[in-house]
């Protein structure tokens, strides 16, 4: 049984996100693929906005796809509290250009009580080549959702 907020992510699966929480996310446009406890899948296409001059997917724009996807699979647990990054490291493995369809594929590692460890990989299309790899911990606020 899923609470509301698991809910809320397996309604949007097969679907571009555009209505979430975090206005980046609607602004990335994902597609979730899947959802389950602890960990989320989506799809992105590269756009044109989000990419650096050398026309590959921006680094930066791929730290926050790995972070924001991150923080949604958290929604997984139904939880009521927020967490916030407080760390984020990104390794860069490859390049993706406009057009390209990327794969985020995320895993929650450890879920202690008050911290949280995740990772996020990001794949090409055909899971060929690893674009990105990002590992953060996240720590539990009072702040209330």
């Amino acid at each position: 049984m899923f609470s509301e907020a698991a809910q809320f992510l397996k309604d949007r699966v097969g679907k571009e996100v555009t209505d979430s929480p975090s206005p980046f996310m609607s602004w990335l446009k994902p597609i979730m693929l899947e959802v389950n406890e602890g960990n989320l899948r989506f799809q992105y296409t590269v756009r044109k906005e989000m990419t650096n001059p050398f026309r590959t997917l921006h680094g930066g724009v791929t730290a926050a796809i790995i972070d924001d996807a991150i923080g949604a699979t958290l929604i997984s647990y139904g939880e009521p509290f927020f967490y916030v990054s407080v760390n984020l490291v990104i390794d860069y493995l490859s390049a993706a250009v406009e057009g390209d369809i990327i794969i985020a594929e995320t895993k929650v590692v450890k879920k202690g009580k008050q911290l949280v460890n995740a990772e996020c990989e990001l794949w090409n299309a055909d899971r060929s080549r690893l674009i990105a790899r990002g590992y953060t911990n996240l720590l539990k606020t009072e702040i209330k959702k």
